[in-house]
């Protein structure tokens, strides 16, 4: 029924073609090199094999396809186990018609979607793991961090980096979230914390 009910979904758009349907893991890699998707959507829990366990045989068989997990888990966890096995894509299974056929169409573009239900749990989950929270941020951001915690002021900021004061500040608050920092006195401290200034 669910099955039946995404392809009822995705059938009223022209620009896409469900080409096939599985009951499983084990179906959907027999039907792969036959139907030769361009999106694959896969449940995380199918009987045979799961979700994971799948993707990581597409992603090493067929590269070109691409994937998008569907899944009721919000749990970090869950996305950034399919995600390291090579989604493209994260759908939780209670979103609306619309985010469905967002995520198809990024997928397809050769983009990737995370469903804003657990972007924010994912967030989390990547300053916790990531090697070097700096790695965070943008090389602009990265600039605006580094003139920030030599003490530099906003205005001396924008002219240095011939942007305007109001765009040094949505650097700034950017800065801020990504470092998980509430003032100026914190950014400094974990600037003098990695060695980055005296």
């Amino acid at each position: 029924m669910v099955r039946r009910g995404f392809r009822l979904i995705l059938s009223q758009f022209e620009e896409f073609e469900v080409v096939g349907e599985a009951g499983g893991g084990p179906e959907a890699l027999r039907l792969i090199p036959v139907l030769n998707p361009h999106v694959l959507i896969l449940d995380v829990a199918m009987p045979g094999m799961n979700g994971v366990e799948v993707t990581q045989q597409v992603t090493r068989n067929f590269p070109h396809v691409r994937i998008l997990i569907l899944s009721m888990h919000q749990d970090a966890i869950y996305v950034r186990e399919t995600l390291r096995a090579g989604a493209r894509g994260y759908l939780l299974k209670d979103a609306v018609d619309t985010e469905l056929i967002a995520a198809v169409r990024a997928l397809a573009a050769n983009n990737s979607y995370i469903s804003p239900g657990v972007s924010n749990s994912v967030l989390s989950d990547y300053q916790q793991f990531v090697g070097n929270p700096l790695d965070l941020l943008s090389v602009r951001e990265r600039e605006v961090f580094f003139l920030l915690a030599e003490g530099r002021t906003a205005k001396d900021i924008a002219t240095r980096l011939t942007i305007s004061v109001y765009t040094v500040d949505a650097h700034r608050s950017k800065v801020m979230k990504k470092l998980q920092l509430s003032s100026s006195a914190e950014l400094v401290r974990f600037a003098m914390r990695q060695g980055l200034v005296q």
